[in-house]
């Protein structure tokens, strides 16, 4: 319940493969619960398992991991088998290495390399033979190995910047969720950049953990956004811990042990508002348990700290292009 939502452009991007190959996927959807009229709202959302499962279905259905973005298909099978290769490596870097190498034996396979710079190190993709319109495929590329790499050491990677070769897209606001860390668009590459001392950490997976790891990854990790050390990111961790009740703004303060006004100025530095990130959270939390009918309407908006189920309606309008009866109608 607490965790975020999927943007209907990311679902709407990675069915942009099989559109351009003729694959009717309309089948598909209906099967996942993706209606064509949430596709086709630029404000929908939806829930992180769907996204999972249309990521993972895409992928047998073309035969591409690659989901028809890259200049060659990628087997499915491909990132698993990489990984069992890289699993009993001694630490990160090894790890890394030996799985950019397994990569490099595709010769159609995206460029990636890893390359140090003084204390840190920078994993570059080149995306320059890519079709791929949306950067579909250059951001999971990006995500996937960052997030594969925290994985193996058991701790999150802590990026210091990333960099697009691309202007930064219409979808930009995503890219905090994607990539919680100062953004350069229009540079020379498309890059991560994160401190070296990440690379002589030890494995601390295995073949037992990973084997469950794959079952439903590397469509997992695109689902679920890295939260990160932002305040923001660490409000909404607060928010959540009991949604029934709302605190207002002074009261996080309180507990933040900052002023309101230093709290205001540092969200509105992250491009933010405290109204604005309680408003995802609710968004998040209704479009929950929208998808499971545990809850009434009017429960839900009672959860929510809504007075009147109209000013629930009102608010999930505005939110997400559709009334709460419309959004629960599609995805049961």
């Amino acid at each position: 319940m607490r965790e975020r939502t999927v943007a209907s452009h990311f679902t709407r991007a990675a069915l942009g493969g099989a559109r351009r190959q003729g694959f009717d996927y309309s089948g598909l959807l209906l099967q996942l619960g993706i209606s064509p009229e949430l596709l086709d709202e630029p404000r929908a959302r939806i829930a992180p398992e769907q996204f999972t499962r249309l990521i993972q279905s895409l992928w047998l259905a073309l035969d591409d991991e690659y989901l028809g973005f890259g200049k060659a298909a990628s087997k499915p099978g491909s990132f698993a088998m990489m990984c069992h290769a890289s699993i009993h490596c001694r630490n990160l870097e090894k790890a890394l290495q030996r799985g950019l190498l397994f990569y490099s034996l595709f010769p159609d396979a995206p460029r990636l390399t890893l390359s140090r710079e003084d204390e840190w190190v920078r994993l570059s993709l080149d995306d320059s033979q890519l079709w791929d319109p949306d950067h579909f495929l250059s951001e999971s590329l990006l995500v996937i190995w960052h997030r594969l790499g925290s994985w193996l050491i058991g701790q999150r990677i802590r990026l210091e910047q990333a960099t697009f070769s691309y202007a930064k897209p219409a979808h930009g606001a995503e890219y905090d969720l994607l990539f919680p860390c100062p953004l350069v668009f229009s540079a020379d590459r498309s890059s991560l950049l994160f401190h070296s001392r990440y690379l002589h950490m030890p494995l601390l997976q295995d073949e037992r953990t990973l084997k469950h790891f794959l079952e439903r990854s590397p469509a997992d990790l695109l689902s679920r956004p890295d939260d990160g050390d932002s305040l923001s990111s660490r409000l909404r961790r607060l928010l959540s811990r009991d949604s029934t009740r709302w605190p207002d703004l002074d009261a996080v303060a309180a507990h933040l042990h900052i002023s309101p006004q230093t709290l205001r100025r540092h969200l509105r530095e992250e491009g933010t508002s405290f109204q604005e990130l309680k408003d995802q959270l609710r968004r998040d939390i209704a479009i929950y348990h929208l998808g499971r009918a545990d809850l009434s309407l009017q429960q839900i908006a009672e959860q929510l700290g809504f007075s009147e189920p109209s000013a629930f309606h009102r608010a999930f309008k505005k939110w997400t292009g559709l009334t709460p009866g419309a959004y629960r109608a599609q995805e049961l």
